[in-house]
């Protein structure tokens, strides 16, 4: 058997990417695009898979960087014709979901968490607490809006007002995301877009996924028992792995169990 035959009989490869944790920038967050960048790219280009496969647990964070890891992985299975599919494990919630709209199809565990299709801004007022220690807030600006939302001084409502604008208009872009990735499969049901999750079967009927399958046999099944799957993660830095920024990776830590929190996990 010459070299070309040898290849042509090579089993068929699946790329898989771990997606797991929170979606933030910077070292708040295990996934970002800058961090992801490399692995999606590879993944996709790497021995010409089948099919890339996005393995997802997550329960959401930023919308940016949501926003950027899909398109990244969009962007690449058009250009280099690829399918992809995504496998929810516990959750795939708010920016979780945004990114598994990506695929082109949409599975689950029976168990699994999804949707969470809304955006969510979380701080706290200290004011009351430094007034009672006798602590004076002194604040200079050269914009009456630079200190807008300060957690030291007491809300205002026109501060509130604009919040609420900028979160509803990220949140048109989240379900227009969806509604577009996932058009033609979506019940017309009320509650698709005001971020109630639900388990992996009601997320069916109502179109947000397309199956309750795992990985491994649902790749089997479309590419015989012989695929082979190369797996891609992002990878954490020497000096976090030894310990230099264990305060840092708690704090993150906590911020993620919290989110998982919110979704009952």
């Amino acid at each position: 058997m010459n070299l070309i035959d040898r290849i042509r009989k090579r089993p068929p490869v699946v790329a898989v990417i771990r997606l797991q944790g929170m979606i933030a920038s910077g070292p708040r967050g295990p996934l970002s695009d800058e961090g992801l960048a490399p692995v999606i790219e590879k993944a996709f280009r790497k021995g010409k898979p089948k099919a890339v496969a996005l393995v997802i647990n997550s329960p959401g964070g930023s919308p940016v960087q949501s926003s950027l890891i899909a398109a990244r992985i969009r962007r690449l299975a058009d250009e280099k014709g690829v399918p992809v599919f995504a496998f929810v494990e516990d959750a795939a919630a708010s920016g979780g979901y945004w990114i598994a709209c990506a695929a082109d199809e949409i599975y689950a565990d029976r168990t699994s968490i999804v949707g969470s299709i809304g955006v969510i801004s979380a701080g706290f007022g200290a004011h009351v607490l430094l007034a009672r220690q006798g602590v004076e807030r002194r604040v200079h600006t050269s914009g009456k809006s630079k200190s807008m939302l300060d957690p030291f001084q007491p809300e205002k409502e026109e501060d509130v007002a604009r919040l609420k604008a900028l979160l509803e208009d990220i949140h048109v872009a989240f379900t227009d995301h969806v509604t577009s990735r996932r058009a033609g499969k979506l019940k017309d049901d009320d509650a698709l877009f005001t971020g109630e999750f639900w388990l992996a079967g009601k997320a069916q009927e109502l179109g947000l996924i397309d199956g309750i399958a795992h990985l491994v046999p649902e790749m089997k099944k479309r590419y015989g028992d012989k695929v082979r799957f190369r797996r891609y993660g992002p990878k954490r830095g020497w000096l976090s792995r030894f310990g230099a920024s264990i305060v840092q990776d708690g704090l993150a830590g906590i911020e993620e169990r919290a989110a998982f929190a919110r979704l009952g996990l």
